[in-house]
């Protein structure tokens, strides 16, 4: 069945040889689409609010605070969707080595 769910949109604001940093903006229900993190990030969310992740362990949510970052290493594997009833949005610092 294909997928109807609106796309989250980025925008590339940096890429350089230590970093790329992007701005993800999700419209309520809108994903990334299944991905593969191929370097270690982190996420400085902008807005506060409830992200779905789908992965192959499953389905889990996640609650971010405006400003309150965090960091995961690469491999990590999952489907992002904006749970909430309004538009979400983060930065995206990826770690290039």
């Amino acid at each position: 069945m294909l997928d109807e769910r609106p796309r989250a949109r980025s925008t590339i604001q940096v890429d350089n040889d230590s970093v790329r940093v992007t701005e993800w903006r999700f419209p309520p229900g809108a994903a990334t689409g299944y991905h593969r993190h191929e370097m270690d990030y982190v996420v400085v969310p902008m807005t506060s609010g409830n992200l779905l992740l789908r992965s192959p362990e499953g389905e889990s949510t996640a609650k971010l605070t405006a400003g309150q970052s965090y960091a995961r290493s690469a491999g990590v594997e999952h489907d992002v969707v904006n749970a909430n009833e309004y538009d979400f949005v983060f930065v995206e610092v990826e770690i290039k080595r």
